[in-house]
C-alpha cells in the first residue's frame, strides 16, 4: 500500500530544496531574489515550524509572517523540512486519527485531526510555492516547477532535475 502522505512529506522538501536552489543559482548569477518572494517562501517555511510546534505540544520559534534573507531561510528549511517529512512517514494509523487542541496566529481555538493537519501544510506549501514562481517571475526570475508530477517524473529518471 502506498504511504501517500509519507511521499507527500517527502515531495515537500523536494519542493522547498528545488525552490532553493533556484533562488541560489539566480542569486550567485548576480540577480537579485524578489523581496516579494522571500516573504512568502518565509510564510511556507514558517507554517511548516508552527505547525511542527503544534503537533509535538512545543512552543514555535517562529511568527507565521516573519521574514528571513536566503540564507535563513537555508536555516529554517533545514530545521523543519525534513522534520516535517518525518512526521508525515511516522504517523500510523492512530497518530493519524489523533486530534489536537491549538489556537491560531489570531488566538483563536480549534481542533483538528493530524491527518488533516499533514495533509494541510503540503497543499498550503504547494499554494504559496505557487504565488513565489509568480513573484519571481514578476522580479525577472524563471521559477521553478514544483509541481507534484514534475518530483515523480524527476524520481522516476523521466525528467533531469532542475536548477
Amino acid at each position: 500500500m502506498i504511504n501517500t502522505i509519507a511521499k507527500l512529506g517527502v515531495f515537500n522538501v523536494w519542493a522547498n530544496e528545488t525552490l532553493l536552489r533556484r533562488l541560489d543559482s539566480s542569486v550567485a548569477a548576480g540577480r537579485e531574489a524578489p523581496q516579494p518572494a522571500l516573504r512568502i517562501f518565509s510564510h511556507v517555511i514558517n507554517a511548516q515550524a508552527i505547525w511542527i510546534a503544534r503537533l509535538s505540544g512545543t512552543a514555535s520559534p517562529l511568527k507565521v509572517w516573519q521574514e528571513h534573507d536566503l540564507a535563513g531561510l537555508h536555516h529554517w528549511h533545514e530545521q523543519t523540512s525534513q522534520t516535517f517529512a518525518d512526521l508525515c512517514a511516522n504517523a500510523d494509523e492512530t497518530e493519524l486519527l489523533r486530534h489536537i487542541q491549538y489556537s491560531n496566529s489570531q488566538g483563536d481555538a480549534f481542533d483538528s485531526q493530524v491527518s488533516d493537519i499533514l495533509t494541510h501544510c503540503i497543499v498550503h506549501a504547494s499554494y504559496h510555492r505557487g504565488q513565489v514562481a509568480v513573484k519571481m517571475r514578476e522580479g525577472g526570475l524563471e521559477p521553478v516547477n514544483s509541481d507534484f508530477i514534475t518530483y515523480c517524473r524527476e524520481q522516476g529518471g523521466q525528467v533531469a532535475p532542475q536548477l
